[in-house]
């Protein structure tokens, strides 16, 4: 309920939403997959400090900044909310290696899209404004994952062509959050990227992909 809350809030404010909400579309992996526009990436000029995170999130007077607003939403076991946000106890789990975490210090929050990988596929078009947006993204529940920092630094900014979650039994999860991610953000992909993603959506007949434009 609390993620739903937060999520929900952030429609309410420029930063986390740019755009007003359109309605939410729904499609099979393999159709989302092939929805995607397939064009070269570019990393020129690329500064992860043009994309400005964490802000103050959905409730700028709470305290909490997107990443703690992320780890309380995500948790298990919610934690305790002391002065300045400050998080303790708590229990979370990281989905991409499959492991129970009781420290909020031990998790990253993760950006389903990489920044880098973002600005390959579109985002150095955006202004400062979309860019802190997507940054912040608490307007879809898959934007942004509290994952173990081991897994998020594995991953780094690669694409599925390049790096999976660890755990073989989520990456259905995980293409359908990736590919929902950029139709959300209208971002493309690149060939290689593409090919990977079909690969295995073929093999995840039931996966759906839910998304709702922000642009």
């Amino acid at each position: 309920m609390l993620k739903t809350v937060l999520r929900g809030l952030s429609a309410a404010l420029p930063l986390t939403a740019p755009a007003p909400a359109q309605a939410a579309e729904t499609l099979s992996l393999t159709e989302a997959v092939a929805a995607l526009p397939i064009a070269a990436e570019s990393r020129e000029g690329y500064d992860r400090d043009a994309f400005r995170h964490w802000n103050t999130g959905a409730n700028p007077t709470d305290g909490c900044n997107t990443r703690a607003e992320v780890l309380i939403a995500e948790a298990v076991e919610p934690p305790a909310v002391g002065p300045k946000c400050r998080l303790t106890g708590g229990r979370w789990f990281s989905y991409y290696d499959q492991v129970w975490v009781t420290s909020a210090s031990s998790l990253d929050i993760d950006h389903m899209g990489p920044l880098a990988e973002a600005w390959d596929s579109g985002a150095s078009t955006w202004t400062a404004k979309q860019r802190e947006a997507y940054a912040n993204d608490l307007g879809a529940e898959t934007s942004l994952v509290a994952v173990t920092a081991r897994s998020n630094r594995s991953k780094s900014d690669q694409d599925p062509a390049t790096w999976m979650p660890p755990a073989a039994e989520v990456h259905c999860r995980y293409i359908a959050e990736w590919v929902g991610t950029k139709l959300r953000w209208t971002l493309s992909a690149d060939e290689a990227e593409a090919t990977a993603m079909r690969e295995v959506a073929a093999d995840c007949p039931e996966q759906t992909v839910t998304y709702e434009p922000a642009l």
